[in-house]
């Protein structure tokens, strides 16, 4: 059995492949603030595109790449809110069914909450999303704890530092993991954050790997305390994909009224710029420096808004997809701590 240190770590910016500061771009930074700062690379990129190759200002005097340019904008522009729209459609849609539907949906959902109400033996479970998360890992570090002191008297070494290696991994992670969901509303990434730096897939392995290799040996106490520790574990996979479609749908709600509030200024930007704006009589200086380049770039930027915008929220639903592809003891990350089984051919 491997020791402690050999266990990847539970937290996801340690477990990924990505640095730190990527991670925290993509997933953890205000998409404001993800929007203005793609902006602010795009605008110092034109700028520094236009005032470097020396024929710029005259290319765009003597040719029709503006209106070229900007008329491409409204077409895609146009084209980009009738796709939201649709999108918006299709989010909305699973919200619509025959009451028949809908009572199934209810069923499913009170079935669920009566399961983790006998799991973590309450009366009721919690209702925020991020209570009831923090339930379950509560309550699995307990089960832990218990666990550990069920094989305390043990005359299997291996058994006791297998327990003691998956209790000690399960209790601290829960905790940490515990203290990000206290407080945590839904719709904030946070709660979705807390429940990724639970690494429930390694400790249901780790779990069915102490079954299959000392189950035989385990008492009946410590036997029924490790299915116990194992029914929390394996709710909780079900729980978090459950409050990540949610939140998913949150975002891409969030997602069609954002683009569709940023896509009246790009269209009037776009659309003053092809009918009013007239590149080869145009003359203005700033400080001895003629502006139609810098003119040219602010409104380029600006109107390529809707699309930034929709950049800033699919970069971090698609991270979060690709961290959570699996449900349950799969393990799709490259790492070298995850032993091989042996079986018979």
């Amino acid at each position: 059995m491997t020791d402690a240190s050999d266990q990847p770590s539970d937290l996801l910016r340690e477990r990924a492949s990505e640095s730190r500061w990527k991670l925290w771009f993509l997933l953890e930074a205000d998409r404001r603030l993800v929007t203005g700062t793609l902006l602010a690379v795009l605008l110092v990129s034109f700028l520094a595109a236009g005032y470097a190759i020396p024929t710029a200002e005259g290319a765009i005097r003597t040719s029709d790449s503006v209106d070229t340019l900007f008329q491409g904008f409204l077409t895609a522009t146009i084209t980009g809110v009738t796709l939201v729209l649709t999108l918006n459609q299709l989010v909305l849609s699973q919200e619509l069914g025959a009451v028949g539907d809908q009572r199934e949906r209810m069923r499913g959902a009170l079935g669920f909450r009566e399961d983790a109400a006998d799991l973590i033996d309450a009366p009721v479970a919690p209702a925020r999303p991020a209570q009831f998360l923090r339930a379950l890992v509560q309550v699995a570090g307990s089960r832990a704890e218990e666990l550990r002191a069920a094989v305390a008297d043990s005359d299997d070494d291996d058994l006791r530092e297998a327990v003691d290696d998956l209790a000690g991994s399960l209790v601290e992670n829960a905790a940490e993991v515990g203290d990000g969901l206290d407080g945590a509303r839904f719709g904030e990434f946070d709660v979705l954050s807390a429940a990724l730096n639970f690494n429930y897939s390694w400790k249901v392995y780790a779990a069915q790997r102490i079954r299959g290799e000392y189950g035989d040996g385990m008492s009946d106490e410590a036997s029924d305390t490790l299915d116990r520790l194992t029914d929390v574990l394996e709710l909780f996979g079900p729980a978090r994909e459950h409050f990540k479609t949610l939140y998913f749908q949150w975002e891409l709600i969030n997602l069609s009224r954002t683009i569709l509030i940023s896509a009246v200024p790009a269209l009037v930007i776009s659309g003053v710029m092809v009918a009013f704006f007239n590149d080869a009589t145009y003359h203005a200086t700033l400080f001895g420096v003629e502006t139609l380049v810098a003119v040219i770039a602010v409104t380029a930027t600006l109107a390529m808004l809707p699309f930034l915008v929709l950049l800033a929220y699919v970069l971090r639903i698609a991270t979060v997809t690709k961290h959570t592809l699996s449900i349950g003891p799969f393990i799709l990350r490259s790492t070298e701590q995850v032993e091989e089984v042996e079986w018979d051919a």
